[in-house]
């Protein structure tokens, strides 16, 4: 179902380009005829895409397929945001038109005569081909004046936009400096630093450079305790382990611990493989479990819940497991992905959620959507009595650009 209306959407949006960016811009011919059969290749090879990167096929499509759905995606917005301003320079110009025509200023033109050479070139309704005015012919080049500046301002707007948000997506994360105050924190426990990252998504469009970067960043923190908080990885350890070897690299006091995402069940086979190699890799992966944090003498329990997506593979998360039979005189923080399963975290007494999964909406304006789904789209809120703090994450999904929404790496502080 969630296909259907995928494919039906992106068939909608190519419809609209065709009104806008084809119809409104040419005339009848070859061009017109050239640029349909184009945009009818940019949609398959966006289906294409979204299905080889699924499959593990056509991965040569990537880049192409991604950055096209971008394009695609801020030249609907532009051109739905020109709407209004295009209507209204299209009455003006026919009101102009119009009072024009109403005037009665008589203009007296000289009567010229065929030449003999030009009597051929009567027609059997007795005009003179060429000669004459042309119905219509006022109306189309100024529907064409229009339809062109439209689709280049779009243009233009959409071009700049992506190629922003490329630079920002393919660029250094920000570093995010967190200080989180928490009731009845012991004192001991103050100053415990985490590292979080979320949504790397090792993929076709990223590169071992990439987690070298996200490594190398990570370390520079010297936090105590690294939270990869979902979403590592899109495709299989066959094709990507060479992109996840650089984690065995990580540095922290307390070591590194991994959650699964939506997206690790998403992959060939499972998340099963990656819980394996990241375990090679020196990074533990938390299951429905939770590991005690000895810091200074005190006591913290950092807790782990799979994802909502695991349900479909009797994988989801089992939050009695993690969270029950604990000391509640204890704080607790949570590594959980989606933002919305602190409805849960809640009644389990958990202090702190530490969650991805949004990109902080990763291209605007979708960040105006995301509420519709979680409870919050990025930074630190309270959800249910519960502190969460939401990461950007590191990495992009999809096509590699990020609009009002820079990739990022926390480093969240513990008050009491």
């Amino acid at each position: 179902m969630v296909v259907l209306v995928f494919v039906g959407l992106v068939f909608v949006a190519h419809l609209y380009l065709w009104h806008r960016m084809v119809r409104s811009t040419t005339r009848r011919g070859r061009v017109r005829t050239g640029l349909t059969w184009g945009l009818v290749g940019l949609l398959l090879l966006v289906v294409l895409t979204f299905a080889g990167t699924r499959l593990e096929m056509f991965q040569w499509l990537a880049w192409p397929g991604y950055l096209w759905i971008a394009i695609m995606f801020y030249l609907v917005i532009a051109l739905v945001l020109l709407e209004i301003p295009r209507l209204v320079a299209w009455l003006a110009l026919v009101r102009g038109r119009a009072a024009v025509s109403s005037s009665p200023v008589v203009v007296v033109r000289p009567v010229t005569v065929p030449a003999v050479s030009d009597i051929s070139d009567i027609s059997g309704s007795g005009q003179v081909s060429g000669v004459g005015p042309s119905p219509g012919g006022d109306a189309m080049s100024r529907r064409l004046f229009l339809g062109r500046t439209t689709a280049a301002v779009a243009g233009v707007g959409a071009l700049g936009t992506v190629g922003y948000g490329i630079s920002a997506a393919l660029g250094d994360p920000v570093i995010e400096p967190v200080k989180v105050t928490l009731a009845g924190l012991d004192s001991r426990l103050s100053g415990l630093r985490f590292a979080v990252v979320s949504d790397i998504h090792l993929g076709p469009l990223t590169g071992k450079a990439h987690t070298e970067r996200i490594v190398r960043m990570i370390n520079g923190l010297r936090a105590d305790v690294v939270a990869i908080v979902g979403d590592l990885v899109d495709g299989s350890v066959a094709e990507l382990g060479p992109l996840a070897r650089p984690l065995q690299s990580l540095e922290s006091r307390y070591g590194a611990y991994f959650v699964t995402g939506n997206h690790e069940y998403y992959t060939r086979n499972g998340p099963g493989e990656w819980i394996e190699e990241l375990d090679r890799l020196g990074v533990r992966s938390l299951r429905n479990e939770r590991v005690e944090i000895r810091h200074q003498g005190g006591v913290l329990d950092l807790a782990g819940v799979n994802d909502l997506n695991g349900a479909t593979a009797n994988d989801g998360p089992d939050f009695d497991k993690a969270l029950g039979g604990r000391d509640t005189s204890r704080s607790t923080v949570l590594l959980a992905h989606q933002p919305v399963q602190v409805s849960q975290a809640a009644r389990y007494g958990v202090d702190l959620q530490l969650s991805g999964h949004t990109h902080g909406g990763q291209l605007a304006p979708f960040d105006l959507v995301v509420p519709l789904q979680q409870p919050v789209v990025s930074g630190l809120a309270t959800v249910d009595g519960v502190r969460v703090y939401v990461t950007r994450g590191a990495g992009f999904w999809g096509p590699p650009v990020r609009v009002g929404a820079p990739p990022e790496i926390t480093l969240l502080e513990l008050r009491a």
